[in-house]
């Protein structure tokens, strides 16, 4: 069942367009990473969703209502993000205490477990907190929520690499426990690709691809030789990159529609044949030349 619909969503800001006639659906009890670069719109689309703010023109739809200003939205769902805001007069420890009575789902058990886990004092106070101890606590809020709809962006903003490790993992171990439907917003996709069941890439507020990690594992393939003879393999093949690495050497990264002899054939011309990790595709489909930075260096 979809969680999620949004059909031609479009929001725009005075002149400018943030989010470009995107649709797609959302499972139920799924995971799925919300990719693309700063400013593709993701934190717009996010708001959408949780209601927070209304779509220019569109259908948006979450538990299958509109969910601008919708208490049914509000009450089975939560936005984390680094600019979550709680009473100054409270300490950590009883915010925490505070927060069953918002979230019908909340375990208090497991959120105290992960405040002592990630050594916070039960005096301390939000206002107090570094920029990376305020994402780990949001993040505690997130998780011990169990929201219905549990949405991430940018968690792990000013965390360091072995607290970003215990947040995925603390995350992945209660979602298997407890199933919902999270979004996980993101432009470090190989960080994060290993909890993933589908993703949704963005580029200006436009949706590039939306489909499971699987596939987009087998979505592209590298090829680096000879230019010339690369070129003869990919007559009809979408480029997604190239990069020349001397005069007749280069990198190629074409879409995956070789068959397993048609592979074979390639590597026996002297063509080295790549998996393209996930990250780096993102990168190359969301770049708005094919050589990327290399370009800017080109002479004419």
């Amino acid at each position: 069942m979809a969680i999620i619909q949004l059909k031609e969503v479009t929001k725009q800001y005075r002149s400018k367009n943030a989010l470009r006639g995107i649709s797609f659906d959302i499972e139920e009890n799924t995971i799925t990473g919300l990719i693309g670069r700063n400013g593709a719109g993701k934190t717009t689309l996010l708001k959408i969703i949780t209601g927070h703010i209304k779509a220019t023109s569109g259908e948006a739809k979450v538990f299958g209502k509109q969910p601008f200003d919708q208490l049914t939205i509000s009450a089975n769902s939560i936005f984390v993000d680094d600019q979550m805001s709680f009473p100054e007069s409270l300490t950590l420890y009883e915010i925490l205490e505070k927060a069953e009575s918002f979230y019908k789902n909340w375990d208090n058990e497991l959120a105290l477990r992960l405040f002592e886990y990630f050594s916070f004092h039960k005096k301390q106070y939000h206002s107090e907190l570094s920029k990376g101890m305020k994402s780990t606590f949001h993040s505690i809020i997130g998780i011990a929520s169990r929201c219905p709809l549990t949405i991430f962006d940018e968690p792990t903003t000013g965390m360091d690499s072995s607290v970003r490790k215990d947040f995925y993992r603390a995350l992945l171990k209660d979602y298997i426990a407890h199933p919902r439907t999270i979004i996980l917003s993101s432009h470090l996709l190989g960080e994060i690709e290993e909890l993933l069941e589908n993703i949704l890439l963005l580029k200006e507020g436009e949706v590039v691809l939306h489909q499971s990690i699987d596939d987009m594992k087998e979505l592209a393939i590298a090829l680096r030789g000879n230019k010339n003879t690369i070129k003869q393999f990919i007559p009809s093949l979408d480029v997604y990159h190239e990069h020349r690495i001397s005069e007749d050497f280069t990198y190629i990264v074409v879409e995956n529609r070789f068959n397993k002899t048609e592979l074979q054939k390639i590597k026996e011309a002297n063509i080295e044949v790549n998996r393209v990790p996930t990250d780096d595709l993102c990168v190359f489909l969301t770049s708005k030349t094919k050589g990327g930075i290399d370009d800017v260096f080109q002479r004419s």
